[in-house]
């Protein structure tokens, strides 16, 4: 009979871990509380064939991960799926094909419905995929401190071009002056987009909150957000990790320091992030489409087809702006994340060109050693 978790399972400590065992039942059945499809389950067909396990990845350290699948926690090896390419390596939220045995090991990943990523935090021209197959993303923003708008906006595209639904929720409506004021900041910033206010301390809106999760929630915003805080709430104990944040701007320590995976009581999981200081886009078009949406419905009325918004005649949104319908602060803000979205797919054709001219050159040298080798054989 399939095993179903009662409790969030312990991923502190690898001896806790049990092996996944052979008579696993390959179609997942006791996975659907972490997610488990039917369309995954047509996904994993193949791989069940061969003897592998369904397994959703809750943690993923050094070269181990922490997975879950039908009959129990496991600790298994990610070496078979290892890629210079960090877009394509195993994530939190990810799930997989897994060997079991004495020393389980992940064989494949299954297609990504969704994925949340970032630039590098190396700034590199590689993304980093911060979880995968999400359904809700939910942005923590304090009330304890001044509102953000770019940031919010930043948080907003990644969000948004992850194929995922943003829910914005203030938090720590206790500590702030005006709750209602930021939320119709907030709201202006974000229009389509369900904003909720908040506060652990009191409980404020808390039951909400979790009427309104279902299937994968993963939590995103600055350290001192209280992420974590609200995490518990949720999940109704001190499960995660939660730390003070400084008076004078409000900004705390990463108190989560990895992206983890647990079950919410009521149903559905809840993916838990570190803070997050920098929040770099890549290849968010998409998503800043929708967010600065009203921009860009306002450019197609523009006299010219390729208008910067600038000084240009008939330009509409410039027009907006005087007409108090639109910031100009939104349009520089829209204009920069543009920019930087730009850069980074630059880098990023950049780096693939640089790769197939290596991939040749190494071809290029086998053949010329190759033919080398056979001249003197003749």
């Amino acid at each position: 009979m399939p095993h179903h978790f009662t409790e969030p399972p312990d991923f502190t400590d690898p001896s806790d871990f049990t092996h996944a065992s052979r008579s696993t039942d390959p179609s997942g059945a006791g996975l659907s509380r972490y997610g488990w499809t039917e369309t995954l389950d047509h996904a994993f067909a193949e791989h069940g064939a061969a003897g592998l396990v369904p397994a959703r990845i809750a943690r993923v350290d050094r070269g181990l991960c922490d997975a879950v699948t039908e009959s129990g926690p496991v600790r298994a090896a990610l070496t078979a799926l290892h890629s210079p390419d960090p877009l394509l390596a195993p994530c939190t939220g990810d799930w997989a094909a897994l060997l079991p045995g004495r020393e389980p090991r992940l064989a494949a990943l299954l297609p990504r419905r969704s994925a949340i990523v970032r630039s590098s935090a190396s700034r590199s021209s590689h993304g980093q995929v911060l979880a995968a197959n999400v359904d809700t993303v939910v942005l923590a923003v304090s009330l304890a401190a001044p509102l953000d708008a770019a940031r919010l906006e930043r948080l907003l595209a990644l969000a948004w071009d992850s194929g995922a639904r943003p829910l914005i929720v203030l938090t720590k409506a206790d500590l702030a002056a005006d709750p209602a004021a930021a939320r119709a900041e907030a709201g202006a910033l974000a229009p389509g987009v369900d904003i909720l206010v908040t506060s652990v301390s009191t409980g404020q809106n808390i039951d909400v909150l979790t009427a309104l999760l279902s299937g994968t929630t993963v939590l995103l915003g600055s350290s001192g957000a209280g992420k974590s805080s609200l995490g518990n709430a949720l999940l109704g104990d001190e499960l995660l990790a939660t730390g003070a944040v400084r008076a004078q701007d409000g900004k705390g320590r990463h108190t989560t320091v990895r992206r983890e995976l647990v079950p919410l009581p009521g149903g559905g999981v809840l993916i838990d992030t570190p803070g997050l200081r920098g929040i770099s886009l890549y290849d968010a078009a998409d998503g800043l489409e929708q967010v600065f949406a009203e921009i860009e419905r306002l450019a197609r009325d523009c006299r010219f087809g390729d208008c910067s918004h600038d000084t240009e005649p008939g330009c509409a949104v410039q027009a907006a702006i005087r007409a108090g319908e639109l910031t100009r602060r939104r349009l520089d803000n829209y204009r920069k994340l543009q920019r930087e979205n730009a850069y980074a797919a630059s880098r990023t054709d950049a780096r693939l060109r640089g790769e197939r001219a290596n991939r040749q050159k190494a071809i290029t040298s086998h053949l010329r050693a190759t033919y080398k080798f056979r001249d003197r054989q003749s």
